[in-house]
């Protein structure tokens, strides 16, 4: 039986449940783009020891699902300089965004932020254009 969707679940479960602790303890939304440019801009450093340990979690959870051989093969491509380079598309749209899928689409939306909701349609939208074209149109991916 196909697996995926429990996984899922279980992954979108753990991160509300992430995003619920932050705002009831901490007053403040899970917005992992927000918490990483606070590192980077240099507007965070009254909680650098909170973003980090955030950013280390982002950094170490995957590497340990890969060493116990649970890592998962995304299918889309080997190109690690087409990765790169979606990667820094991801980093822009997020700034030009004010925000990323923890804080528009899990936080925004579970608010009811019109902000929010209108943000994810669009960052979805442009994700399932640009897998169209990338992948079926110029064959790219």
């Amino acid at each position: 039986m196909q697996s995926d969707w429990l996984l899922g679940l279980i992954g979108g479960g753990i991160i509300g449940t992430a995003a619920a602790i932050l705002l009831l303890f901490n007053g403040r939304i899970m917005g992992a783009s927000g918490i990483i440019g606070g590192l980077v801009d240099g507007s965070g450093r009254h909680d650098w020891t909170e973003r980090a340990a955030l950013i280390a979690g982002l950094l170490i959870v995957p590497a340990v699902m890969v060493a116990f051989g649970n890592g998962w093969e995304t299918h889309l491509t080997d190109n690690w300089m087409i990765i790169a380079f979606a990667g820094l598309l991801v980093g822009i749209g997020t700034r030009l965004a004010n925000g990323c899928t923890s804080g528009h689409g899990v936080c925004g939306i579970s608010r009811l932020s019109l902000r929010g909701i209108v943000a994810t349609a669009f960052y979805i939208g442009a994700g399932g254009l640009t897998v169209v074209l990338f992948k079926h149109v110029w064959g790219i991916i």
